[in-house]
């Protein structure tokens, strides 16, 4: 089945086509970085409107590589995310679906993440790789989930405060690094002594935010942007080099360490054979170093998405809805935006 997918939840505009679920016939992405730069981070104001700016062009770009007659569904985000920038997708979605008289699917943005580590080259299939446990890692969501076959999900752990990809951009905002915070402090780490400045690692104690979740499986980082905090100032002179490379370094390690942990435990307590890893922290270097020497220690299989398919994308979006995932029928046009959608319910 051919399926054009749209995605417009945060600041990534994006459209693409994709053919039976894992044939990436096109990918057009559209990225806000620059816009949101000089602001230290997403307006959701600005990203709306680029939305609306650019998805028409990135949509004939996309439909450059097949006919319009031989478009078969159109599949869009239709959450969490930005509520603004969510309307603007799964608007454009409604409206195509509806003058090609084709089918609409909505799709959960997390459960399509998940799905983009199976759009690599020589990657398995879904449904054979199963049962696995999950890292999804981005900008606004970091979460452990166990998955037993497509569209079964059950949540082991998530953050309690901030997202990994949060720490890293407050963290490089405190060190004068540049926005996104986990490429610039990627970056810099590569120069530093990820050993010389020890930062804590802080563990949830508690579930009861989230009943059902095991407080070994949660991940907590507002207290490591603190610490930071401190650190810079009882030492002015870490924001600048050498020294700024090894609390860069020392900082990253941390929030790897976390992830890491936290990662190995949700693999040890399910007893499964594959982990997945996906998110646009998934492309930070030492996490997958780190996740790829774990993953060897304890023999288990480490699924990966490649580089264009770690940050938000449209062809994530379009190859699970190709495997037949997704809202579907009357429910799919009766969807509004759902900015605070999950994936699986814990037990």
């Amino acid at each position: 089945m051919n399926v054009l997918g749209i995605e417009t939840s945060c600041d990534e505009t994006a459209a693409a086509v994709v053919a039976d679920g894992g044939t990436v016939l096109s990918s057009a992405v559209f990225s806000q970085v620059a816009l949101h730069r000089p602001h230290g981070g997403v307006v959701p104001e600005i990203a709306s409107r680029q939305h609306v700016e650019h998805l028409p062009q990135l949509l004939d770009e996309a439909m450059a590589a097949l006919e319009w007659p031989r478009l078969q569904a159109v599949a869009v985000t239709y959450g969490p995310g930005l509520a603004s920038s969510l309307l603007v997708g799964l608007s454009a979605a409604k409206a195509l679906a509806l003058r090609l008289n084709i089918p609409l699917i909505g799709i959960n943005h997390l459960e399509a993440h998940l799905y983009s580590v199976f759009l690599a080259r020589n990657a398995p299939r879904y449904a054979e790789s199963c049962p696995l446990v999950a890292l999804i890692v981005s900008g606004g969501h970091t979460c452990l989930v166990r998955v037993d076959a497509p569209g079964q999900y059950r949540r082991l752990g998530q953050t309690i405060d901030d997202a990994a990809g949060e720490a890293f951009d407050k963290g490089a905002k405190l060190l004068g690094l540049e926005y996104p915070g986990g490429p610039a402090i990627d970056r810099v780490s590569a120069l530093g002594d990820a050993v010389r400045i020890a930062f804590p690692r802080t563990r949830a104690l508690k579930a009861d935010f989230a009943e059902g979740l095991a407080p070994e499986l949660c991940f907590s980082f507002s207290g490591l942007k603190t610490s930071l905090l401190y650190y810079l100032r009882d030492h002015p002179e870490a924001v600048r080099p050498p020294v700024l490379e090894d609390v860069a370094a020392g900082y990253q390690e941390a929030i790897v360490d976390v992830l890491v942990r936290g990662t190995k435990r949700a693999l040890q307590r399910e007893r499964v054979r594959t982990l997945a890893v996906a998110g646009g922290v998934s492309l930070n270097r030492r996490l997958r170093a780190r996740l790829i020497e774990m993953a060897a220690g304890l023999q288990v299989r480490l699924l990966l998405p490649e580089a264009a398919h770690c940050a938000d994308n449209a062809a994530m979006v379009a190859g699970l809805a190709g495997i037949g995932q997704g809202v579907t029928g009357e429910a799919a046009w009766a969807l509004d935006a759902c900015p605070n959608l999950e994936l699986g319910a814990a037990e």
